[in-house]
């Protein structure tokens, strides 16, 4: 860590909230974690949701190992400026793309790579039997 650490306001902080962007408020610090969410034990999504927030809470309450507090200090970039936090925060989910009501349905394209290949068969199967030589 710095002798002199960077003071950031929580406006700053709270923009770096994407997977290959995201900084994160525990204990009065800021870490970016960037280089870490693919490694989280608890995925991405948990640490994508705690961000734009002081995430303290959600740090303690899963009850992190000491190996994973020390691991932290390397993700340190400096202080927040508590007086820039709001004191209770709407949760705002990160950017998705849209929902594309156009797109075809999994289970549908699932139904159809198993029941094409056996109407082919099935195809094949009359076609040999009705043009059979007697």
């Amino acid at each position: 860590m710095a002798s002199d650490p960077k003071v950031l306001v929580f406006e700053e902080v709270a923009q770096h909230n994407k997977t290959k962007d995201c900084w994160l408020i525990v204990s009065g610090k800021v870490y970016d974690v960037t280089p870490f969410m693919d490694d989280h034990p608890g995925g991405d999504e948990v640490l994508l949701s705690a961000t734009g927030k002081d995430a303290t809470n959600d740090f303690e309450d899963v009850g992190h190992s000491d190996s994973a507090r020390e691991m932290m200090e390397k993700y340190y970039i400096g202080e927040i400026d508590a007086s820039t936090v709001p004191l209770r925060r709407t949760y705002i989910p990160p950017p998705q793309a849209p929902y594309n009501p156009d797109k075809t349905p999994e289970f549908l394209i699932k139904i159809l790579q198993f029941l094409v290949p056996l109407m082919i068969l099935g195809l094949a199967l009359a076609v040999r039997y009705y043009t059979k030589e007697k």
